[in-house]
């Protein structure tokens, strides 16, 4: 019996289990995304529906269990363009289906490709013969007199080539935002941008074993092996390791018991345990008699590691300070004085540690919190400590499998993929600014004794959202914090909150750096449209970090009425739908992964990725290093 047909009308109490329901016996389909009439798909706060009749895919946004509004979008970019009062389902009869079934005959419809390869129709895609082109679906054609799918793909001048499906097409990766320009046919542009590419990655394979035959032949010191202490050190660790933070620490133990100076690089997602590793080389390092040296970007994060591992080594004979601009200018010249005179142990700080009146009796260890974040000066002076002592990196951005693989054998490299144990995804919703709901959040956190971060972005403004807050909570207790105040009072401000002195804590972007406060289970990110995705996806990961199962909650906050940029919706769109543990690997295909290059490669071979799609940059690169290593094994063994 099919189900009879239904309105749904914006601004109504709509239930999203019974509605899923409703829409499996009208026979729409479930699926990840809308393609085509007659399928659904749940996202979050939002549901997506192709309804029969309408000439577009419609969205419908919840605010709990209010249906918000109603509005259709563009498949192939996520582009509004219209809002609707209300919805009218009819069923999918056998009738319609076979009625699409020919339109896609006549009309030549594509089939979107639900392959592991995640290449949804609008993509832009690399063949590696033919260049970059604009993913169609796929489509039957008869081949000597056999009927087989092939790629459709969308070249320049609106040419369509189709493709055998066992030919290997990629999908294309670039920074957010950029849009590569299509491939002509028939001309020689794809190679020669192929043979610019190989020369650039010609040079960045030849430096990097050339670093790499340095190193191997440096000598440096070895570290001793683990001690009682260092054993009673880890086992006070308040969680449970994971498999990969486990075999990272034994990659960074191995390094620092051999003589050649360790320059290891730790990946890992957001709240993966990168800093637990750091801590325990930055312990062993300090029991064999060195001093180490944590560099941070921010001031903030600069205190917060000072705090957490003053707390760490409470038990043990070890003297830890912090160097940052929080610190009167003469306890700095006191620190700096004890640094040089051996007194100190770890000394945590921003780059006033690479100062030239900064001298270290005897430093074994230099740990290195998001490097990228540096600048060229200060990263020159990294080069040049590098040679002398162990160095540990660290970066929240996910390396890619393919850019692993490339580097393999040219950089130590240890990835963290495993999600600390009772980890829960982050449940993120995209809501209008509205001061109830706002505070509803707040006082849902506050009730089970959390603490909360709302994000305002703009130093000119923050004291008045502070207000408007206070005054419609005037039972929390308010902070705010931003990196134009005062470093004694931001000091004070984020000591109070991390003591849980303050509920919530008003502030700019600066908490987005490695800010680790397990109380803290929800944030509020206002002006979220104005926020790239990797900013987004960091601040997000600043939450759900509490040791015991909790569910934590983002709420990416914009403007009443507001019409967001068809770049800015994707961004909102991509942050809610990759809420899973671990998705910095799949957001790193919107934004990370050029970050990710640019970290290790070098900013000035952005230009070549851009220019042939981030997977096949990094198959010339791997097959530039064999090759070039292929060639100095075999004009060794000549000589020999």
């Amino acid at each position: 019996m099919i189900a009879k047909p239904k309105v749904i009308k914006a601004g109504t109490e709509c239930d999203r289990e019974q509605l899923k329901d409703y829409l499996l016996t009208l026979h729409y389909q479930k699926t990840d995304f809308v393609t085509r009439p007659g399928e659904f798909a749940e996202r979050g706060s939002t549901f997506d529906i192709y309804p029969v009749t309408y000439r577009a895919p419609v969205r419908l946004e919840f605010e709990g269990e209010r249906l918000h509004g109603i509005r259709d979008f563009s498949p192939i970019d996520g582009k509004s363009m219209s809002r609707f009062e209300e919805v009218f389902l009819l069923p999918v009869t056998d009738t319609f289906k076979k009625k699409i079934s020919r339109l896609r005959e006549k009309f030549e419809f594509y089939e979107p490709l639900t392959e592991a390869r995640d290449l949804a129709q609008g993509d832009y895609v690399v063949h590696m013969k033919y260049g970059i082109g604009r993913f169609l679906g796929l489509k039957q054609l008869q081949v000597k007199g056999v009927r087989k799918k092939h790629f459709a793909i969308e070249y320049a001048n609106r040419e369509i080539l189709y493709v055998d499906i066992k030919e290997p097409i990629e999908k294309y990766i670039g920074a957010e935002g950029y849009k590569p320009k299509l491939t002509k046919l028939h001309s020689a542009e794809w190679e020669k941008i192929k043979q610019r590419t190989r020369r650039a990655v010609h040079g960045i394979a030849h430096d990097l074993l050339q670093i790499q035959a340095k190193r191997q032949m440096q000598r440096g010191f070895a570290l001793l092996k683990d001690q009682d202490w260092q054993r009673q050190f880890e086992e006070e660790f308040p969680f449970r390791e994971t498999p990969d933070q486990i075999q990272a620490v034994c990659d960074v133990k191995k390094d620092l018991e051999s003589k050649r100076p360790m320059d290891r690089l730790i990946c890992g997602d957001v709240g993966y345990g990168k800093t637990e590793v750091a801590f325990r080389a930055a312990f062993k390092a300090i029991l064999s008699g060195k001093q180490v040296a944590i560099l941070v970007p921010t001031t903030v994060l600069a205190e917060q590691h000072y705090l957490v591992f003053k707390e760490r080594v409470k038990n043990f004979p070890v003297s830890v300070e912090v160097l940052s601009r929080f610190r009167t200018r003469t306890y700095q010249n006191r620190i700096v004085k004890r640094i040089k005179e051996g007194e100190i142990d770890l000394v945590v700080g921003t780059h006033r540690l690479l100062s030239k009146d900064i001298g270290f009796k005897d430093l074994g260890l230099l740990i290195i919190d998001e490097e990228q974040r540096f600048g060229v000066r200060h990263k020159e002076k990294m080069k040049q400590m590098r040679s002398m002592v162990h160095v540990l990196t660290m970066t929240a951005t996910p390396i890619p499998r393919t850019l692993y693989l490339s580097l393999m054998g040219m950089r130590d490299m240890s990835i963290i993929n495993t999600p600390p144990q009772n980890r829960m995804p982050v449940e993120t919703h995209v809501m209008e600014y509205h001061d109830e709901k706002i505070a509803q959040a707040v006082r849902r956190e506050t009730a089970r004794g959390g603490q909360i971060y709302f994000i305002h972005n703009r130093v000119q403004s923050i004291e008045k959202i502070h207000q408007r807050l206070k005054e419609w909570m005037p039972d929390i207790r308010f902070g705010v914090a931003h990196g134009q105040m005062a470093p004694l009072m931001l000091e004070k401000m984020m000591k109070e909150f991390m003591e849980k002195k303050i509920d919530c804590l008003i502030a700019t972007s600066i908490v987005e750096s490695g800010i680790d406060i397990p109380n803290v289970n929800t944030i509020i990110i206002n002006r979220a449209d104005a926020f790239g995705l990797a900013d987004l996806y960091q601040l997000r990961g600043r939450v759900g970090r509490y040791r015991e199962k909790r569910q934590a909650f983002a709420y990416l906050v914009i403007p009443k009425n507001w019409m967001m940029t068809s770049d800015a919706e994707k961004r909102l769109s991509a942050i809610v739908k990759f809420t899973e543990l671990g998705s910095g690997f799949k957001i790193a295909l919107e934004d990370l992964e050029i970050r990710g290059a640019g970290n290790i490669l070098g900013h000035e071979q952005s230009g070549f990725i851009h220019a042939v799609g981030f997977d096949l940059y990094c198959r010339m690169l791997r097959q530039e290093v064999e090759a070039i290593r292929a060639h100095r094994n075999q004009k060794n063994t000549g000589q020999a």
